[in-house]
């Protein structure tokens, strides 16, 4: 195990209610016969983080139930249907004090996104002041990688669906954008017809 697996977190944001979905909860969406939080799960520790930490929401406890994510620490975030900012301050709140110098963060919706693309953007961390974001011909995408200094300056922004866009874009001259383009392909699974891209 190198240095960086050990003092990078994996963080899956997969409290979203899947409103367009007719309300089927993204976290439970079937994808190569597993529910997708569980492939989330699988990406970031076969790009290297020992500890993953998942946020939960809607319909938690049938998520907990159906998904396998022994080893993993989940985090329940009441206030959800707010929006994926407060899953993602719910997720650095949980990882403080862990020791952990950096969050891979990963959206629960974005299967084309594998184990390649987090293992550049983990690759890239240096320390806990590090800003780094998969990019796809140049455009910031997922996965990103927050170093736990920016964690508290993320959670003051982080607000409705925004995540962490506004303090990246503050940010933006220290972003390493690492290129991902050739080995994912970052669509969402927003709207029944994204559902074609499940396996």
């Amino acid at each position: 195990m190198t240095e960086n697996e050990q003092q990078v977190a994996g963080l899956v944001l997969a409290a979203g209610g899947g409103r367009r979905l007719g309300g089927h909860p993204k976290a439970l969406l079937q994808h190569r016969g597993r529910p997708l939080v569980e492939h989330a799960v699988g990406v970031l520790r076969a790009a290297g983080c020992t500890r993953v930490h998942v946020v939960l929401g809607a319909r938690a406890d049938a998520v907990r139930e159906r998904a396998e994510l022994e080893g993993c620490v989940l985090v329940e975030n009441p206030e959800w249907e707010e929006g994926m900012g407060t899953s993602l301050r719910a997720g650095l709140d949980s990882l403080a004090g862990t020791g952990a110098r950096a969050a891979l963060v990963s959206l629960v919706d974005q299967p084309g996104i594998g184990p390649e693309a987090a293992g550049r953007v983990l690759a890239a961390f240096r320390d806990e002041t590090s800003l780094v974001s998969a990019s796809y011909d140049g455009v910031r995408g997922h996965p990103v990688l927050f170093g736990s200094a920016h964690w508290a300056g993320i959670a003051e922004t982080a607000t409705g669906d925004r995540g962490a866009r506004a303090y990246l874009k503050a940010h933006e001259s220290a972003v390493t954008l690492v290129e991902c383009g050739d080995v994912a392909r970052p669509y969402d699974i927003d709207t029944e017809a994204d559902l074609g891209h499940l396996e």
